[in-house]
């Protein structure tokens, strides 16, 4: 079964740009295919603010794995990006968070589907709803456009605009 899933992927420390580019290379280096994706956005840290900012952006993409397989490769991703945890919310050089799996909702020990604090978050909704704003989110059934309206996005800033299909030519 094909699936169809949103991912957040951000990064704050070294060369933002280049740890976004290799994460999802290595997402396609397992069989996981993107479809779409948003533009790069700068924004301001959530939660420990003594950072520095972040490259956001939002990645749609098919996948035949399920969502604790998913899970796994984003973590191994994450680990061979050299991501550390170290302070909740702190500098990182990758993080890839599962947003939405198809229309599931999910609520286990290790995951949670649809991302707990996604309608809370404009780094997450800006790019979304960039590359669909009338995808409903499960649990709260409202769609990405209407939770955007209801959020502050004063700490998100186009940072590279997608002008192209192709992901690869957002990176050049």
């Amino acid at each position: 079964m094909v699936n169809r899933a949103f991912l957040s992927i951000g990064s704050n420390i070294g060369k933002r740009e280049r740890y976004l580019y290799e994460a999802i290379q290595s997402l396609e280096k397992h069989s996981i295919k993107v479809n779409n994706f948003s533009s790069i956005f700068e924004t301001d840290p959530v939660g420990f603010t003594e950072q520095d900012l972040f490259l956001n952006m939002v990645i749609e993409i098919e996948t035949e794995k399920n969502p604790h397989e998913l899970l796994e490769i984003c973590l191994d991703i994450e680990q061979q990006l050299d991501r550390k945890r170290i302070i909740h919310w702190g500098p990182r050089t990758i993080d890839l968070d599962i947003i939405l799996f198809n229309e599931d909702i999910i609520h286990t020990k290790d995951l949670i589907i649809p991302h707990p604090r996604m309608h809370e978050r404009a780094f997450v909704l800006v790019p979304l709803a960039e590359i669909n704003g009338e995808i409903v989110i499960p649990n709260i059934n409202r769609t990405v456009d209407i939770l955007l309206h209801q959020i502050n996005k004063t700490g998100v800033r186009l940072w590279k605009k997608k002008q192209d299909r192709d992901i690869n030519k957002l990176f050049n």
